[in-house]
């Protein structure tokens, strides 16, 4: 379907204003939301394609800038090593408490956007796949996809580096989509293992999938990118949230459609 992607809202959080750009279907009625969590680099060209992959399948998506308080509004960070750096800059010089609150206002927005059903998900790369794992230990949140979450086996997020993710595990209630790639130096082999087993001893609802691939090959941008895997993964992304969100109007259309034939 084809989607609006021209909004964009001021949230407001106990550290400023977060500039959220909403992507949605065109068609009136109501849809489960998505918030989406980008990498270091903010609201880029890869992560609007993805927000826009997920709007134009019959979801309201949110994605907030993760370092409002740290970058102007609409500040977008190359992906060279200079933007690196000062993303990883920001990663470390920002609260962790500051992350929490910063998903519940946009998990709060999505509740009550007048196109929402609701049904919240969430999903995230690199970083933002730590938050939407940290996002997913909040109830209303259904299911959680995080792909190549980095410092979760670390407890490394955050000002301080020292974050409770691994601690917190037994909060969480949504089902997980975790996704990850073989060659990423972010999430080693034994790192992986420490996320693998922590869920697993909780007793989560997961999912979990290794792909020959390096860190950010999901990204539609740059010499890693994989676009066969990441096919694979947006199939089951897709029938995550399908399945645990619901379809809203999606179906209300179909079904009117279906009756028409006939």
């Amino acid at each position: 379907m084809t989607i609006k992607d021209d909004e964009q809202t001021d949230l407001q959080t106990p550290n400023g204003p977060m500039r959220t750009y909403v992507l949605r279907p065109a068609a009136d009625g109501r849809y489960p939301g998505i918030v989406l969590f980008s990498e270091i680099f903010q609201v880029t060209g890869p992560i609007r394609r993805t927000a826009a992959l997920l709007a134009g399948h019959g979801f309201v998506v949110a994605i907030p800038e993760i370092f409002h308080e740290l970058e102007a509004p609409g500040t977008v960070l190359p992906y060279d090593q200079a933007g690196a750096d000062r993303g990883n800059a920001d990663k470390f010089g920002k609260e962790l408490v500051s992350y929490d609150g910063d998903a519940r206002a946009a998990l709060a927005y999505l509740r009550s956007h007048p196109q929402s059903t609701g049904q919240l998900g969430v999903m995230g790369f690199c970083i933002g796949g730590h938050l939407a794992f940290r996002a997913a230990m909040n109830p209303e949140v259904l299911a959680a996809t995080c792909c190549y979450p980095t410092d979760i086996h670390k407890g490394s997020l955050g000002k301080g580096m020292k974050d409770d993710s691994l601690a917190r595990i037994p909060e969480i209630r949504s089902e997980l989509l975790m996704v990850f790639g073989r060659q990423d130096p972010h999430v080693p082999r034994e790192g992986r293992a420490t996320i693998y087993n922590a869920l697993a001893d909780a007793d989560i609802n997961f999912s979990w999938h290794e792909f020959n691939g390096a860190h950010a090959f999901m990204r539609d941008e740059g010499h890693r990118y994989d676009p066969a895997a990441a096919r694979i993964v947006y199939a089951m992304v897709l029938e995550l949230f399908k399945r645990k969100l619901g379809e809203g109007d999606v179906v209300a259309e179909r079904n009117v459609s279906t009756i028409a034939d006939h």
